[in-house]
């Protein structure tokens, strides 16, 4: 399969708008949202990490790719701090987790939001209790009528019904909880996303949906976006960069066309059968 085929979007998909290429050219000569240098991780016995940084600029959308078992989703972890890496260091907006007390970083993590790979709503909470939950617990000060119309703003913005907002996890199809999920991401006003694989387990309708809403976010709020993904389409369509982790490290970092170019066995493997397939 040619290097021209590899590197291009499949025939007939539609790629959404990048935004203002002036806006995002600007935005890169900023400080970095995210820095990670020289990261190393070791898990049952092997290192999963060996080596490995990278640097997010505001306003980037950066998927990160890899084999089953390149330790995605650990990163990620570690990003938000709920896991210690064996060496290295992971900055956010600055600030080096490793340093920071527990007040800090508690503060720090009113700048970022997560959505986990299951969407982890809690089952028993309705949807508006779901996504009220991180002002609960940060903004407590918050008056309840208050916190409500915040609510529903974030469900607006995540493209769900007004209607939503009163059912149990239970009762949405597995796109909406995603949905509702990004609405609980966002409740704190976040500069930056932590996705893990955020269109898993959605028929390709929802996921593209989903991309669309998140692209539309990215552009109007300013965010910065870290995620990771299996979904291809994601990747050429939405994604500003893609970082590939294997066998412990980064191999590429840059836009989905140039890595696609790449002779390596894993990238031309995972661009050639599933891109065209």
């Amino acid at each position: 399969m040619s290097d021209e085929h590899s590197a291009r979007p499949p025939e007939g998909m539609r790629t959404l708008p990048r935004g203002d290429s002036a806006q995002r050219k600007g935005a890169q000569m900023t400080a970095p949202v995210v820095e990670v240098a020289a990261l190393r991780t070791r898990l049952d016995g092997r290192w999963v990490h060996d080596g490995v940084s990278f640097t997010l600029r505001p306003g980037e959308i950066v998927a990160l790719i890899g084999g089953s078992g390149s330790g995605k989703t650990v990163l990620l972890n570690q990003l938000v701090g709920l896991r210690h890496p064996d060496g290295g260091q992971v900055k956010l907006f600055g600030e080096d987790l490793a340093r920071m007390g527990v007040e800090a970083l508690q503060a720090l993590r009113r700048r970022f939001g997560l959505l986990f790979q299951d969407g982890a709503l809690f089952s028993a909470m309705r949807v508006a209790e779901n996504v009220a939950a991180p002002l609960r617990e940060h903004l407590p000060w918050l008056s309840a009528p208050l916190r409500d119309e915040v609510v529903d703003l974030k469900l607006a913005l995540a493209g769900l019904p007004v209607d939503a907002a009163c059912k149990m996890p239970s009762e949405l199809s597995g796109g909406m909880r995603k949905r509702a999920a990004l609405a609980r991401a966002l409740a704190l006003e976040p500069e930056l996303l932590f996705l893990d694989e955020p269109t898993s387990g959605l028929d390709p309708i929802s996921a593209r949906e989903f991309d669309s809403t998140l692209r539309v976010l990215v552009d109007s709020l300013g965010l910065t976006v870290l995620l990771t993904t299996h979904d291809l389409d994601s990747l050429w369509g939405l994604a500003d960069r893609v970082i590939v982790l294997f066998e412990g490290k980064v191999i590429a970092d840059g836009p989905v066309r140039e890595v696609a170019r790449i002779e390596h066995a894993w990238i031309r493997s995972y661009f050639d059968t599933r891109a065209l397939e």
